[in-house]
């Protein structure tokens, strides 16, 4: 079985490559190639993995991607919030139409002979959200997003659920917290100073922080985020639901607190 993770180049698509390389399996079938594909290079030192490169938003290159023998997708390319909110044209090729090109080539391989439904794993994200919100936020919370991001993501959720209905896919959403502490330098992420204010003091840089002290964030480490993924991946079809999209659950605390955090465990310096 072949298991395909696109944004393969980004540090949740390396951490999910290597989990599946160690585990060997998932739900129970014997993993034989992990295909990662980005936009940039992916390093592939591993013989049963193949990195290839391109555009998502291409159908052409989305076609290409997943084969009769595809179990598992895992849909993690996009361009992020603030880099979809500056670009809206690449927002929308990457983040909407790549989407429903990959879902296309998943239809299409899965209705090859010898195919199956593969099982689609679309990573959208907590912009869904906007505007005044409840307390406790649950999966079933309306989706009102304020950016052209959370917007795409939106709509992505929509055509998982409507491809799993149809029975092109066995599509499930998982809605990602801001993943902290991200490594690297700063992304073009709304949030990105989420994990710069810890990142950078801890590397003895100053960082700037945009918001307030009491502003509350939803947080959620990158191995809980591979470990929900890999889950998700095996609960039965049954338990899943169609068209069900799922928060992955994670932390509430103030960035104020965060610093403070930091502060006890690494020093005021």
């Amino acid at each position: 079985m072949r298991v395909l993770i696109t944004g393969g180049a980004g540090f949740l698509g390396r951490k999910l490559t290597r989990a599946l390389l160690d585990r060997g399996s998932l739900d129970g079938r014997t993993i034989e190639r992990i295909d990662v594909f980005d936009a940039v290079p992916v390093e592939a030192a591993d013989p049963r993995v193949r990195a290839t490169t391109g555009d998502i938003g291409d159908p052409a290159i989305a076609a290409s991607l997943v084969t009769p023998d595809t179990g598992f997708v895992f849909h993690l390319a996009a361009v992020v919030s603030a880099g979809a909110e500056a670009d809206f044209d690449l927002g929308m090729r990457v983040n909407l139409d790549g989407t429903r090109a990959l879902l296309e080539a998943a239809r299409a391989a899965g209705g090859q002979a010898g195919g199956s439904r593969p099982r689609f794993l679309f990573a959208s994200s907590v912009a869904v959200f906007g505007g005044p919100m409840p307390d406790v936020i649950a999966d079933g919370t309306i989706t009102t997003p304020q950016s052209s991001y959370g917007t795409q993501k939106a709509i992505g959720e929509l055509l998982v659920a409507d491809y799993g209905r149809k029975g092109f896919v066995d599509g499930r959403t998982l809605r990602l917290p801001t993943v902290v502490v991200r490594p690297g330098r700063p992304n073009r992420a709304a949030s990105t100073f989420a994990s710069s204010i810890i990142r950078e003091p801890l590397n003895g840089e100053e960082a700037v922080c945009p918001v307030a002290p009491e502003q509350a964030m939803w947080l959620i480490s990158p191995r809980r985020v591979v470990e929900g993924l890999l889950h998700a991946a095996e609960v039965p079809a049954a338990d899943w639901g169609i068209g069900a999209a799922v928060s992955l659950p994670g932390i509430t605390c103030t960035v104020g607190g965060m610093v403070a955090a930091m502060t006890a465990v690494a020093g005021p310096g």
